[in-house]
């Protein structure tokens, strides 16, 4: 039986349009509103869907919990406060996990050096011993957590040793560490911050503090306005300057976006959540978080350092042709995450206010693993921001806060969690795949 043979078509030439779409941010091709949303489309069927999974997650979390939450409090307002101050450990360390993600690595010692940092401050502070003003015992703090960190990374870089095997050390030792740290001082492992002194209050309010309800609306004004300026100003200049810009409308839904955002969560923050006496204003630890967002943020999409390091989680070997230090840019990695670290665990120090020997620094590094994943960050390296930590963060959180809300034990918190980062991961997995498949399809 004679065999036909396929004729030899010539390549659609619409194949190499919808790949070149789904390669380059819609920023990029878009010249208005409407191609925007069509490269935006193209890019999401090739398996790039951004922070969409995640997005829909929380809606879902929040459907679902203010439905069988008792008395329908998932959404009120002295519960969202709380969801956030809860979630706000897990988002700063799933930005500091990031930092080793990106470069396809990983930092299992983050609970405990970031402990390590919490305990070294609320230390410094106490008035009884060492006595030292609030912003020098933070900055020796994130000082020990950034030089961890710089060692850990010169260790995993110089000597070629994984970071699995490092941070797993670090892990054991660091948890060794703060247990020995809680008994320098006179509290029997258990120092506190429930001292009068105006001093240890600012270590405290860092969680438990709220913004006077007035500065909050003026501080948000002025933020939004600024950053509103940033985004209007800059793509205005990138546009004089004929370089690639977003079109007008999609800037003005940016602004309009974190106009709402701020509005939102100052009015939510504003209303009296106390049940006797008064407690309203934005927590300080909304600023503080979104402090590290902006820093890291930018650092790694505006920066120089920040191209190198997406360049060496995408492919070490052609950043290293291209003249990139790697073992720089990795060991910077590694401290900026120990660094970042120290921050999240200085939030809980302030949630707890205190530190002790119950610190479960395992359980924080999973979870911050896990945070960064849910939001969007890749576990083999080149993919992933700041912004997903957060997201992932709130996620986490949220489910720890509607499944707390019924009542339910940690056990099951647990496998919760777990089954969101497996569903996270296979639908990440199974995107890219089909995308794959989808461009293949097309190009034959």
């Amino acid at each position: 039986m004679a065999r036909t043979e396929a004729p030899n078509l010539p390549p659609d030439p619409t194949a190499a349009v919808e790949a070149a779409q789904a390669e380059v941010p819609p920023e990029l091709v878009a010249q208005s509103l409407g191609e925007y949303a069509r490269a935006w489309v193209a890019r999401a069927r090739s398996g790039q869907s951004g922070v969409l999974p995640v997005v829909l997650g929380m809606v879902a979390i929040i459907i679902v919990f203010q439905a069988i939450s008792p008395n329908h409090v998932f959404l009120s307002a002295g519960n969202l406060v709380n969801l956030f101050q809860q979630s706000a450990v897990f988002m700063v360390l799933a930005m500091a996990e990031t930092f080793a993600l990106l470069l396809g690595e990983i930092d299992l010692s983050i609970g405990y050096v970031g402990a390590c940092g919490a305990v070294i401050a609320v230390q410094l502070v106490q008035p009884v011993t060492t006595n030292w003003p609030w912003w020098a015992a933070i900055i020796a703090a994130l000082a020990f957590c950034a030089a961890v960190g710089a060692v850990q990374g010169t260790i995993i870089t110089r000597l070629g040793i994984p970071s699995f095997i490092v941070t797993l050390a670090g892990f054991l030792i660091f948890n060794g560490v703060m247990l020995i740290l809680l008994l320098l001082g006179p509290f029997s492992g258990y120092p506190n911050l429930g001292a009068q002194s105006d001093n240890v209050k600012v270590l405290y309010n860092l969680m438990n503090g709220s913004i006077d309800p007035t500065v909050s609306w003026i501080a948000m004004a002025v933020i939004v306005i600024g950053v509103g300026a940033l985004f209007w100003f800059g793509d205005n200049r990138r546009r004089k300057s004929g370089l690639v810009a977003p079109p007008v409308s999609l800037s003005l839904i940016k602004i309009g976006l974190i106009a709402a955002a701020g509005i939102t969560v100052v009015a939510i923050s504003n209303v009296n959540r106390a049940n006797i006496g008064t407690l309203e204003g934005v927590p300080w630890v909304v600023p503080i978080v979104l402090a590290v967002l902006a820093m890291w943020t930018i650092l790694l999409e505006r920066t120089k350092y920040g191209r190198y390091v997406y360049a060496i989680g995408g492919n070490p070997e052609a950043a290293r042709r291209a003249g990139i230090n790697l073992a720089l840019v990795r060991t910077a990695a590694f401290a900026l995450c120990g660094f970042t670290a120290g921050i999240g665990m200085l939030l809980y120090a302030s949630y707890i206010a205190g530190m002790s020997n119950n610190v479960q620094g395992g359980q924080y590094v999973l979870f911050a693993v896990a945070a960064a994943v849910i939001g969007g960050a890749s576990l083999f390296g080149g993919r992933g921001k700041a912004l997903h930590g957060v997201l992932g963060g709130l996620v986490i959180g949220g489910i720890y806060n509607g499944m707390y809300l019924q009542g339910l034990d940690v056990q099951r918190i647990f496998i919760v969690t777990g089954l969101v980062l497996l569903a996270a991961v296979t639908i990440d997995a199974l995107s890219r795949r089909g995308g794959g498949a989808g461009a293949m399809g097309f190009s034959r």
